[in-house]
């Protein structure tokens, strides 16, 4: 079985189902019992045929099976969330979505370590968190899914696919707060994030704009950290930064300026003032 193209053929039909149900909870049970099929099919594959090697191990825990499983954490939790909100009593309604963001936050402080490596494209534990090996060498992480099956699990497939899962739902939670907030009562609810930019600069360019950002005064808002507003930045851009403190420590021996792409971005937006007042 061509795995690769099974991906592709459950995104088209992730898509259909976008396309054809309105309503939120629906979308949601639809894809929940898609991703979950396809699942199914991979877990048969992987069974009975196996790997021919530890990197196709280790890319399909890591990468393949990560398509439908990011899809059924994250709307699993659209549709538990959605199921259970309050029918009236705006002030209720928003202290449930910031409760919810809350917790999501406190996971991501949890696994701060994790999330840093694997955004990291680091590879030197790739092993031991994505074969099957090393199933009784690491505790299970704070999880809903309290029994994996050892077939068809890694120490640390389900928790990647939760990070990933939970940055989607943080989206989807502030949109529905902002919505709430400014009284925008419409039923489109994107369940899926923006499509990202591509970040066409450096990674020291990126470490710039991040500390700037939180420099200027970010860092006071929700006492955001360098790595929380690196991965908001994230949530806009296509890019994943790397060695963002070393980045910083090169920053600061520059012996010219310390801040290039900042001197540059400065430059050429009064460029552009300029020009438009010609």
């Amino acid at each position: 079985m061509d795995l690769q193209l099974e991906s592709e053929k459950f995104l088209k039909k992730l898509k259909d189902i976008q396309l054809k149900n309105d309503l939120i909870v629906e979308r949601a049970y639809r894809s929940i019992q898609l991703c979950r099929n396809t699942l199914y099919i991979y877990k048969k594959e992987i069974v009975s045929k196996g790997f021919e090697s530890i990197e196709s191990e280790i890319n399909f825990f890591k990468v393949t099976k990560q398509i439908p499983l990011v899809q059924l954490i994250y709307f699993s939790e659209i549709h538990s969330f959605e199921i259970q909100f309050p029918k009236a009593d705006k002030n209720y309604q928003l202290k449930f979505i910031k409760k919810k963001i809350h917790k999501l936050n406190r996971f991501f402080l949890q696994n701060l370590d994790f999330d840093k490596y694997a955004n990291s494209r680091a590879l030197y534990f790739d092993k031991e968190y994505y074969t099957r090996d090393y199933m009784g060498s690491y505790h299970l992480n704070i999880s809903k899914f309290y029994f994996q099956d050892p077939d068809f699990s890694t120490p640390r497939d389900m928790l990647l696919g939760q990070l990933k899962a939970n940055n989607s739902l943080v989206n989807y939670l502030e949109e529905r707060l902002f919505k709430l907030k400014n009284n925008l009562n419409g039923n489109r609810i994107n369940l899926h994030p923006t499509e990202k930019i591509p970040w066409p600069f450096s990674n020291a360019d990126w470490v710039e704009l991040v500390y700037a950002l939180w420099a200027v005064g970010l860092k006071k808002q929700k006492e955001l950290s360098i790595i929380q507003v690196s991965q908001k930045l994230q949530e806009v851009f296509d890019y994943e930064p790397k060695d963002i403190y070393k980045g910083y420590r090169y920053m600061k021996n520059r012996k010219i300026s310390r801040t290039i792409f900042l001197d540059r971005m400065a430059t050429s937006l009064l460029f552009e003032m300029d020009k438009s007042e010609e």
